[in-house]
């Protein structure tokens, strides 16, 4: 099956952004992957190689608040559960991983959550 040439550019941008992520591991890294129903983010410690936090719209925390997934209001939902985990975990600052995709929309609606809970990035 061929790539489309969208899902290609994503992985560039994706690449270019791990790169760079990848060099500095005192951070902790806020990534990010959207489908077309389902919003999931993580916080990733690079250096041991484990997932810290994790939180997503198929969890039964956030299925009691909402139906459906796809759109801005799950993913600042999301966004603000997953703040609240890192807060209580004593994360403060993190580097975000928006894994290629354009800072918009769900990605950028997930990102102003995770701030509102008081995490830096």
């Amino acid at each position: 099956m061929k790539t489309s040439t969208r899902e290609r550019l994503r992985v560039n941008r994706k690449r270019r952004v791990k790169k760079h992520v990848q060099r500095n591991k005192e951070k902790l890294r806020l990534t990010v992957f959207r489908s077309a129903k389902h919003v999931y983010a993580q916080i990733v410690d690079d250096k041991a190689g484990k997932t810290l936090v994790a939180e997503s719209t198929m969890s039964p925390a956030f299925r009691e608040q909402m139906k459906s997934g796809g759109n801005s209001k799950a993913a600042a939902l999301v966004g603000n559960m997953i703040g609240e985990k890192a807060v209580q975990q004593g994360i403060k600052e993190v580097y975000y991983d928006r894994n290629g995709f354009t800072y918009a929309g769900r990605i950028k609606a997930l990102a102003d959550g995770v701030r509102e809970k008081g995490v830096k990035f």
